[in-house]
């Protein structure tokens, strides 16, 4: 799958009380979405080429999770992803990782929703939206998770 173009700059990922990092990647659903990561039941997470989006996959390890964000017309955070094996160098300079679907969001949280969100306005998501690969704090986790089961998004 490639993925949409990337840029800008960041800092490390949140580490869950476990050890785990948590994560956004970005995939436009034309070329493959959450569903089909359903389907196929495990998928290697390609195509990135930006060098700050590559320097956070490099940080990626398995048993972290990932919110699956589908970029094009939706804009939304869809669903949780687990990363299943470490990265692997591809191509020279090129990281790949395995990711594995966990659970599809009772709702899409979209773009729309997360730029109006007082918790959520400052995340790179908004402030860098071309980066494909970005942390996640454990606080904006939580406040996706609970926009994604909340009917009608502000809870």
């Amino acid at each position: 799958m490639v993925l949409a173009a990337e840029m800008a700059k960041s800092v490390g990922p949140a580490s869950e009380d476990d050890g785990m990092a948590l994560w956004l990647f970005k995939e436009e659903p034309a070329a493959y979405s959450y569903a089909d990561l359903e389907r196929d039941g495990k998928a290697t997470w390609d195509g990135v080429t930006n060098n700050l989006a590559l320097k956070h996959l490099r940080q990626v390890r398995r048993g972290d999770r990932v919110l699956f964000y589908s970029t094009g017309k939706e804009k939304a955070v869809v669903g949780e992803m687990r990363v299943s094996a470490d990265p692997r160098q591809e191509d020279g300079k090129l990281v790949v990782v395995e990711v594995e679907p966990v659970r599809k969001l009772a709702r899409p949280v979209p773009l729309s929703e997360i730029k109006q969100d007082a918790e959520l306005s400052g995340w790179e998501l908004v402030r860098l939206p071309r980066l494909s690969v970005l942390p996640v704090s454990e606080s904006q986790w939580r406040r996706i998770e609970e926009l994604g089961r909340v009917q009608g998004g502000a809870g």
